[in-house]
């Protein structure tokens, strides 16, 4: 059994690694034995995940890349697929927010959002399909969602949007590409603390809001998507597509209680 999760010998790009649940999924998919890709807009952000992928003795290769810029997609996915090959995994991880009441939400702000969340993971998927899954009849795309894949929240409205895109695009492309041996799911956290929602983990009032609304009565921690990526990954999901995996804890179960949550 433990053969089908095993990724030895498997070459995972994951977008978005110079922090947060970028390198969460980053460390599990190369505990399992892939090696990496790892990407951010400055290459030198991602010196030291690199050191720290390596010291577990897999091959790291850093790349330049933005998901808002269409020639930075395709020199990264080439760069990559030149280093080593191919590329295997898919984690379109890489993403942003802007957490303001609906009616101060700016065109640009919204652009910016839906250019990220929602464009960045099409076309990187599309890049990576191309250039190496479908000619070798095998992949496997995870794309990042969210709770709010499912559920919207007040001062959201931009994000909510790109997340459920992502969930509907996830679809999508499963049946298109199910017939070239990739498989592509969305795996959508629920609370997890990273460097662009840290603030909110500051406000007692709201964080102790969130967790009377979880049932397991904590935000997520850090190996708490490690089985999630890993099987998405794995030989293990070969006949699961087109599927939203929520990892948040039971928030959406919807067993919310009847208070309004404090202002974020």
């Amino acid at each position: 059994m433990s053969a089908l999760f095993d990724l030895t010998g498997k070459v995972a790009l994951v977008t978005g690694t110079s922090r947060g649940l970028g390198q969460y999924m980053g460390r599990a998919l190369a505990r399992a034995g892939a090696d990496l890709v790892i990407t951010s807009r400055k290459l030198a952000d991602l010196a030291p995940f690199k050191a720290e992928v390596e010291a577990m003795g897999r091959k790291v290769f850093p790349v330049e890349l933005d998901v808002r810029n269409y020639d930075s997609i395709q020199n990264a996915t080439k760069a990559a697929v030149e280093h080593y090959g191919k590329i295997d995994i898919l984690v379109n991880n890489a993403g942003l927010n802007v957490r303001k009441p609906a009616l101060e939400i700016s065109w640009d702000e919204w652009n910016l959002v839906l250019e990220t969340n929602l464009r960045g993971e099409f076309f990187m998927a599309q890049a990576v399909a191309r250039d190496s899954m479908i000619p070798r009849k095998y992949g496997r795309i995870i794309n990042i969602g969210s709770v709010t894949s499912v559920f919207g929240y007040a001062g959201l409205t931009p994000y909510c949007a790109s997340r459920g895109g992502v969930k509907q695009m996830t679809m999508s492309l499963a049946d298109d590409w199910g017939k070239h041996g990739i498989t592509v799911n969305c795996l959508a956290p629920g609370w997890f603390k990273t460097s662009q929602n840290a603030v909110l983990y500051e406000n007692k009032e709201w964080l102790e809001y969130i967790i009377d609304r979880i049932p397991m009565r904590r935000p997520g921690a850090p190996q708490d998507l490690d089985g999630a990526v890993v099987f998405m990954a794995s030989d293990a999901s070969e006949y699961f597509t087109g599927q939203t995996m929520l990892v948040d804890g039971g928030i959406s179960t919807g067993a919310t209680k009847a208070t309004v949550a404090p202002k974020a």
